[in-house]
């Protein structure tokens, strides 16, 4: 097969698969409304335009041709399948060597002229508009800049980029670009460029830089740029001095407004009354109403009459500087002067005489007002519905709002802001529900969202949860985010009337909803009652989980961790508990006493003495006096778990705190240390015993040694009680004596005897005389000539058995 051939079978073949293809998806769609309708497709070659110029069975075309022919062909058919699903080129008109067949008579043809109405009205398929219809148009230069010096640096590579963009520049481009960078900052830089590029600026430009300038206290910069406009060829005119003076006079910097004012009478600008109201709302807005009042006699002077809009500037400042009489005296020069008071002046004086809590003149104006044929609008009785409820007139407020309605004018975010504490207040709250309702249908939200938290506390005061309900559904119907002080306010409202089956629900949609995380924290009046009592009733998990979300938010209520101890005692989880104070340590929490020991006592129930022994040293830690029954009881847990020394460090803890009760304990854990070896540490026990004039029976711990045959220990014990003059029987050195003797340790028995000698006590000859055969058999005739000559020089003294011999 050769190129053209090859050409020729690949664009038939392309053009038959993409037609098949959206031939049988068209047919798909149909086969459900017309299952038995046959469907004709018409040939596209009905067209003369669209024939080829040969016959398609023709081996002699050119690849460039059939190529051209058989995408103009596809284009066609695709165009036509889309349009009209209905209307689909037949496969074989796309073969070069296929005969032409006709559509049968009978069988007529379906075509978007012929189709029902209900099929065309079905087409899902609209017709597909042409590629790039849709496209953006193209960015406007201005645009492109702005853009480019917004997310870029100022540097001298972004200005050759400016430059490629925009190689010429005109006043309104600039103007344009002046006024849609984000900063002031990047305005300043460009309008001090571009002049470097060959660009003049005119008026237009330089009032834009002043405005923006202006806006961001950039006055100094400002003021720069407007002086040197005589040096481009341009004149001053008056506006841009006023939007000079106002800017000063938003910062704060009356002196400077005046200057420039004063300025202008220099550079020769004429000052209308234009420059005067702005002055004069520069230097009231600061309190300078005696300024004000010179300059205003100066204007007269020049001949400057003043408009209504100048008055109702000096009526306000004049109320703001708490002139009120002041304010007055300007309203009735207004009236004299024949300029005739509008709804702005009425509502000046009204507002003026409301913050003053003068509601008998506030009326009068409203009436003078409404003689004079000028309607009351919102901000009217706004103002008015302000001031009754600064005095208390909630009544008059109220009969107001429904003066309101009937005359037409509905009530605003900042009436419904104004009138609902003030309900609150006077606890009118029927009629306070009955404003959030109509606040709530009219999705008109308040600029000020703590009124919610104000009603649903109001409403909780008076027993009215389903009232406080109603606010949560009207914040979300009003797209307010609900915050955990709202639900705060309902538990605790839930929890002093005993209904906390329902404070519990609210917990539960606290946790699911994730609402402890905002930016609200709830009130510890609000969660302790709650948590106290899923702690009383086996809820003490979920108790945690709702603390821990507030731990969050900074949350570290003693109260809370104390409750949650307990309840984690009382459940048998003191895991949990003990886990609480680690973290209140760590956080410096003051903790319970109780709680520590309902901890102790429930790893004791548990099991666990040693756990309960690590609660018993964070109680001392923290400070706390364990009582002698709890120490008696870690002693006694730990004693029955084998565990002897750590009982043995209990009982170190308790004579070191001077808890002299348990002795019986005591002797118990002694015992047990020395007959498992621990000879040292029991010594040391007992040393701090008789430190603390707590004296052992030793007696009885040698009588038990020596019953068990524990010489070393019993040696020990009695070497111990000699070096420190303790009382110890005859009878028990005697029995320790023999014992050595019986287990074969003749030089520990002759080495304890010398020190009962030495110590002025007397054993009986017998068993001296034992010990010195004992001594001579062993080979030790040394220390048995001493030992017999100490015996007989000793001999007068005599002693029975049984008779206290060590001196204290």
């Amino acid at each position: 097969m050769d190129g053209v051939d090859k050409t020729h079978w690949w664009a038939r073949r392309a053009v038959s698969v993409a037609t098949s293809l959206l031939a049988g998806s068209a047919l798909s769609r149909r086969s459900a409304s017309c299952p038995t309708r046959t469907l004709s497709l018409s040939p596209i070659f009905k067209n003369p335009s669209l024939k080829p110029r040969n016959p398609p069975s023709s081996v002699h075309l050119s690849s460039d041709y059939m190529g051209f022919r058989s995408v103009r062909l596809l284009q066609i058919s695709l165009r036509s399948t889309i349009q009209n699903p209905f209307s689909l080129t037949p496969l074989h008109a796309f073969c070069s060597n296929a005969p032409t067949t006709e559509t049968p008579a009978s069988e007529p043809s379906i075509t978007p002229d012929s189709a029902p109405s209900s099929l065309q009205s079905e087409n899902p398929n609209p017709a597909r508009p042409l590629r790039g219809a849709n496209r953006r148009p193209p960015e406007k230069p201005e645009d492109l800049v702005c853009r480019m010096i917004a997310s870029r640096p100022w540097t001298t590579r972004l200005q050759n980029s400016i430059r490629n963009v925009v190689p010429v520049f005109d006043s309104s481009l600039v103007y344009n670009v002046l006024h849609g960078l984000r900063t002031a900052d990047q305005a300043l830089d460009f309008f001090r460029w571009v002049e470097k590029t060959g660009f003049h600026h005119d008026r237009a430009t330089h009032a834009k830089i002043v405005e923006r300038l202006g806006r961001v206290s950039k006055l100094n910069h400002a003021r720069c740029i407007i002086f040197d406009m005589p040096k481009r060829g341009l004149d001053w005119d008056e506006d841009l001095f006023v939007v000079l003076i106002n800017s000063y006079g938003k910062a704060g910097i009356v002196q400077e407004s005046v200057k420039i004012f004063d300025k202008m009478k220099e550079l020769g600008v004429d000052r209308t009354i234009k420059s005067y109201n702005t002055l004069f709302k520069a230097i009231l807005r600061r309190g300078r109403y005696m300024m004000a009042k010179r300059y205003f006699n100066k204007m007269l002077a020049e001949g400057v009459w003043p408009t209504r809009h100048t008055y109702n500037i000096m009526i306000w400042g004049f109320f703001l500087s708490l002139k009120k009489e002041t304010a007055l005296r300007f309203f009735e020069d207004m009236k004299s002067r024949g300029v005739v008071p509008d709804e702005v002046t009425y509502n000046t004086l009204i507002n003026g005489c409301c913050r003053f809590k003068k509601m008998d003149e506030a009326e009068k104006f409203l009436d003078e007002m409404k003689g004079r044929d000028l309607v009351p609008n919102v901000i009217t009785y706004t103002t008015m519905i302000k001031g009754y409820i600064s005095v208390g007139r909630i009544d008059d407020s109220l009969q107001l709002i429904g003066e309101m309605g009937s005359n037409g004018i509905k009530p605003n975010a900042t009436t419904y802001s104004t009138v609902l504490p003030g309900l609150c207040d006077a606890e009118k709250m029927v009629d306070a529900r009955k404003l959030l309702k109509e606040m709530a249908e009219r999705y008109i939200a308040p600029k000020d969202n703590s009124i919610f938290l104000r009603l649903m506390s109001c409403m909780c005061k008076t027993m009215d949860f389903d009232g406080a309900a109603e606010v949560l559904k009207a914040m979300i119907r009003l797209s307010i985010p609900t915050e955990s002080s709202h639900y705060g306010v309902l538990i605790e409202g839930f929890c002093k009337e005993g209904m906390h089956d329902k404070a519990v629900k609210m917990v539960d949609k606290v946790l699911e909803k994730g609402i402890l995380s905002g930016p609200s924290e709830m009130e510890s009046t609000a969660y302790n009652p709650m948590i106290e009592y899923l702690c009383s009733h086996g809820g003490t998990k979920k108790a945690e989980t709702f603390f821990r979300q507030l731990m969050k938010k900074g949350a570290q209520d003693e109260i809370a961790f104390n409750n949650l101890i307990r309840g984690h005692s009382k459940e048998g989880t003191p895991e949990s508990g003990l886990e609480l104070l680690k973290i209140m340590e760590r956080r410096g929490v003051a903790s319970d006493i109780d709680s520590y020991g309902l901890l102790v006592e429930s790893f004791l129930r548990k099991g666990e003495p040693a756990d309960a022994k690590m609660a018993l040293d964070g109680m001392i830690q923290s400070g706390h006096l364990p009582s002698p029954s709890l120490f008696r009881s870690v002693m006694e847990g730990l004693f029955d778990d084998e565990r002897v020394q750590t009982a043995s460090r209990v009982m170190n803890s308790m004579i070191e705190k001077g808890v002299k009760e348990n002795m019986d304990m005591v002797y118990k854990i002694l015992e047990a240390l020395l007959l498992r070896g621990h000879v040292e540490e029991a010594l040391s026990r007992i040393d701090l015993l008789i430190n603390n004039c707590c004296v052992p029976d030793f007696d009885r711990l040698l009588t038990v040694l020596c019953e068990k045959n524990k010489t070393a220990a019993a040696l020990k014990l009695l070497d111990y009680g000699l070096e420190r003059d303790c009382n110890i029987s005859f009878s028990s050195q005697d029995w320790v004596l023999d014992t050595l003797l019986s287990a074969g340790r003749t030089l520990n028995a002759y080495s304890i005897l010398c020190k009962i000698m030495e110590k002025g006590g007397v054993t009986d000859r017998s068993s001296c005389e034992d010990l010195i055969r004992s001594l001579n058999a062993e080979g030790n005739t040394k220390q048995a000539d001493i030992l017999s000559r100490m015996v007989m020089g000793n001999k007068p003294l005599g002693g029975k058995r049984g008779k206290k011999i060590g001196g204290v």
